[in-house]
C-alpha cells in the first residue's frame, strides 16, 4: 500500500524521509538532541533544510556531538578549524552562534533545568495540533523568539522557532492527508 506524506517530504532522498517518518513532528524531549536541533535549524536559516540534514552526520562530528559544555570553551583555533571544513555551513556567524548559545544554553539548565522544561511549559507538555496548514511562525513562536534573544541565544528569529518548533514536536503540522498525522 503506498504511503502518503506531506508534500515537502523529498521522496528521492532517503535520509528526508526517514526525518519526515521518524523526527519531524514527533515529541521531543532528550536534552541534546533539543540542543542540537537547535542549532541546526540556525544553520539552515537562508538554505534548505535538506542541506542541513545532509550534513547533520557532519555537524554532529565538527560539533563534538553537540556536547554543550565542550562547544562552549571553542576557541579561535577551534572556530578556524569549523570554518574550514566543507561538511558543514562554513559561515562565520553561524559557528559563532553555535558557542553563544552553547553558553546560553548553560545558563538556561542552571536557571530552568534544560530546554526540555523550558520549551514544554509554553505549551504545557501538549503539542499544539494544526491541519497541515502552511505557517511560518505565530505569537507563540514570537514569544520564545523574543525570550531566547534575551538570553543571549542567537539564530533563534520567530520563523527559526516555528520550524523548531516543528522539528521538535511542539507543533503538529503534518498535512491532513499524510499518513502520519494520525500517530
Amino acid at each position: 500500500m503506498p504511503v502518503t506524506r506531506c508534500t515537502w517530504a523529498n521522496s528521492a532522498n532517503p535520509l528526508y524521509l526517514a526525518y519526515h517518518d521518524d523526527e519531524w513532528g514527533v515529541p521531543c524531549h532528550d536534552e541534546l538532541r533539543l540542543f542540537e536541533m537547535l542549532n541546526l535549524e540556525g544553520a539552515q536559516a537562508g538554505l534548505s533544510w535538506e542541506t542541513i540534514l545532509n550534513k547533520r552526520a557532519n555537524y554532529r562530528a565538527a560539533f563534538d556531538n553537540w556536547d554543550a559544555k565542550k562547544i562552549a570553551a571553542y576557541d579561535a583555533a577551534k572556530v578556524a578549524e569549523l570554518l574550514g571544513n566543507a561538511g558543514i555551513v562554513r559561515n562565520r556567524l553561524k559557528v559563532a552562534a553555535a558557542i553563544t548559545n552553547a553558553q546560553a544554553y548553560l545558563r538556561l539548565c542552571a536557571e530552568v533545568g534544560g530546554l526540555d522544561a523550558y520549551l514544554w511549559a509554553y505549551v504545557g507538555g501538549v503539542p499544539i495540533a494544526n491541519h497541515g496548514e502552511r505557517i511560518i511562525k505565530t505569537d507563540l513562536s514570537d514569544r520564545i523568539s523574543k525570550d531566547l534573544l534575551k538570553r543571549g541565544f542567537k539564530f533563534v528569529g520567530s520563523t527559526i522557532i516555528y520550524a523548531y518548533m516543528q522539528a521538535i514536536g511542539m507543533v503538529q503540522d503534518h498535512a491532513d492527508d499524510c499518513d502520519w498525522k494520525q500517530r
